[in-house]
């Protein structure tokens, strides 16, 4: 069966002459690494790469020692010991002794010295670990495992020591040592993006890609996972690659080093691409997309702009926006971008001074969603305009919208509604409310969740009158639902006690159908203006508020009676009293007991027995000292002879009162 991948050849190469020369930098100094050494290093300094020294400038050489049989037994025998008892440094003599002689350790001696050094993850015993691997590479390269060179390179990645790595690997590939690339190749791709070393990487990472296909080493191709991590280094820490790409002539295809591509792999070498401003090369890329069968391609084009937006070249990032809603459009649109690619384009377009092309790429993209049906919140402008508001552009997303409509364009509510929640959140709602009398103007429409915000914002920062305004254009764009910001406002200026206002709000939405006005309505206007002494006005309101044929109930005549015996205007209330008493309301408890503690206050007792018949008639119970004390306090010296004289039908209320209190006894 043919293979399903193109030829897909990835050299790796650097694209100027300044990132090669200063790759022989990039690898801290292996000598660095050996000081003070375990061994003694020569008077002499070699010249050569200094990460890969020849392994016998290590050392001074020793003349060998003349060992028996049974010595070297003995010393095997110690070094066996000393690693199954941990004593390292014992362990670490019994080696040395033995290197030095013609005799060498056994190779499972040998390698378990070296994965006990190694498990102890400090530098002298990395030292010796290292110094141990290259002298059994020069002396016996088939008694060193695999396993044991991987032990050593994940020491080094976690010892964060990148020079004696870079050296091993080197030295192993000199020597015809082909170790799987599992073995070392995650461990060096890590230590050395952590240290700044990756441009020496890729060099590693060439020959080892050179040794696979030529020599035909199938455990030297590296995995998916790590060519993806390699290409991320790449364009994270600035170097470049070359990437071919060409049709075998049998038609079938062949995978680089083996390794299948990914869409992580066409992602980075995308941004590669874009980054170095080679727009056919990323066509390319495109289309072996396409012919490999790759569906999902949010991926490649993220990375894509985001090369295109680190190179300035905005007008690619356009054409990739709008051929994605072309190809990849539905209800979603490229909200699959996903938020941080958007913020990139935007700080990349508005720190260039591009709002022009924003503007433009949200008209173009606006008409091509229109047509795909794309929702408001999946749309390009509002992503667009959503980045701006999380950078904390509001003013250029303002801006943005000008431009629109300076280009004739029609402004969606994709556009506004980012805006008017940010000016919410701000609490900047003269703006708001200014802004959806521009979308009023344009003929689009709000829904009644949109306002309900607006309004709320609008009362909680005390903004009345853009609270008002907002409503009316509620009402005049005939969104059925008024119910939550209606008592929203009523609720806020009740709240700051502002009952003038309410009552002129009230007024001006009485007719409206879609407002449900209520007696408790009133109520909260009447109350209002009596807690603050405005008892005229209270009046008016109920006057108002009968006329209007709305029924008052016990709570509009409590809110009065307070109110005027707050103010000591008790006639008031017996005015009062005779009108509700026509009225053949259904009086509660706390309604008679406030009436008879006015009219008792201000002397008509003649009314204050009706009140307190008609509690008796409703059976209820009436606090005696209450109203005794309130006829103690105001009339303690009315003399009844007098009243007898003066008002004989008076005298013979009071006298009924004070019986009624116990006040005779």
């Amino acid at each position: 069966m043919r293979a399903l991948w193109r030829k897909l050849a990835l050299h790796f190469q650097s694209f100027s002459s300044s990132s090669t020369s200063s790759s022989s930098n990039e690898i801290p100094v292996l000598y660095s690494f050996l000081q003070p050494s375990i061994f003694p290093l020569r008077s002499k300094t070699p010249t050569s790469y200094p990460s890969s020294p020849n392994p016998k400038t290590l050392t001074t050489p020793i003349p060998p020692k003349t060992l028996t049989l049974e010595s070297k037994s003995s010393l095997q025998s110690s070094l066996h010991s000393s690693l199954l008892s941990h004593r390292t440094d014992d362990a670490w003599r019994s080696f040395k002794t033995l290197t030095s002689s013609p005799y060498l350790p056994s190779p499972h001696l040998s390698n378990s010295l070296i994965l006990h050094l190694s498990s102890l993850n400090d530098r002298l015993n990395l030292k010796r670990a290292f110094a141990s691997a290259i002298f059994l590479i020069e002396r016996n390269p088939e008694s060193l495992s695999f396993d044991t060179l991987k032990a050593l390179f994940r020491s080094f990645n976690s010892c964060n020591a990148p020079a004696p790595a870079f050296a091993l690997i080197k030295i192993l590939l000199k020597n015809r040592i082909f170790p799987p690339f599992e073995i070392w190749g995650r461990e060096l791709i890590q230590v050395s993006r952590r240290n700044g070393g990756f441009g020496a990487f890729l060099k590693v990472f060439e020959e080892n890609c050179r040794v696979c296909l030529d020599e035909k080493v199938d455990g030297m191709r590296p995995d998916s996972d790590s060519c993806n991590e390699i290409l991320d280094g790449c364009w994270l820490r600035d170097y470049g690659i070359s990437f071919r790409i060409a049709a075998k002539s049998d038609g079938g295809y062949v995978e680089f080093a083996g390794c299948a591509p990914d869409s992580n792999s066409f992602g980075s070498l995308a941004y590669l691409y874009a980054w170095r401003k080679q727009e056919s090369r990323t066509l390319e890329l495109d289309r072996l997309m396409d012919a490999l069968g790759y569906k999902d391609k949010m991926v490649f084009s993220k990375n894509l702009i985001s090369g295109f937006v680190k190179s300035c070249n905005f007008e690619e990032v356009i054409n990739v926006i709008i051929r994605g809603i072309d190809e990849l459009a539905n209800e979603d649109g490229c909200s699959c971008l996903g938020e941080e690619t958007y913020v990139e384009i935007v700080k990349g377009f508005i720190e260039n001074g591009r709002m022009k092309d924003l503007a433009s790429l949200i008209i173009k993209t606006q008409e091509l969603e229109l047509a795909k049906a794309v929702g408001v919140d999946s749309s390009v402008g509002f992503r667009i305009i959503s980045a701006c508001v999380s950078l904390g552009f509001l003013d250029k997303a303002h801006s943005i919208l000008d431009e629109m409509n300076a280009q004739g364009a029609s402004v969606g509510l994709n556009v506004y509604s980012p805006i008017l929640k940010a000016y919410c959140k701000e609490q900047r709602t003269a703006e708001a409310a200014q802004l959806v009398s521009e979308i009023s103007a344009s003929g689009l429409k709000l829904d009644s969740g949109s306002y309900d915000s607006l309004i709320d914002a609008s009362m909680s920062a005390q903004d009345f009158q853009s609270a008002f305004s907002l409503f009316r254009e509620m009402r005049e764009a005939r969104v059925p639902e008024l119910k939550t910001s209606y008592l929203t406002i009523m609720a806020g200026l009740t709240e700051s006690h502002r009952p003038e206002l309410m009552a002129s709000f009230l007024d001006s939405v009485v007719d409206d159908p879609r407002v449900e006005i209520a007696t408790h309505d009133w109520n909260s206007i009447i109350h209002a203006f009596a807690k603050v002494g405005r008892i005229e006005d209270a009046r008016r309101t109920y006057r108002r508020m009968v006329f209007l044929r709305f029924e008052p109930n016990n709570q509009t005549f409590l809110s009065l009676i307070n109110g005027y015996v707050a103010l000591e205007k008790y006639f008031s209330v017996l005015i009062l009293w005779n009108e509700v008493r026509r009225k053949m309301i259904e009086f509660d408890h706390n309604l008679l007991d406030a009436f008879l503690y006015a009219l008792v206050k201000g002397g008509f007792f003649d009314a204050a027995m009706q009140v307190v018949g008609k509690a008796q008639e409703l059976k209820m119970f009436i606090d005696k000292w209450r109203h005794k004390q309130a006829f103690m306090e105001t009339h303690k010296k009315l003399k009844v002879a007098k009243l007898r004289r003066r008002n004989f039908r008076k005298m013979e209320s009071v006298i009924a009162f004070k019986n009624w209190a116990g006040l005779n006894v």
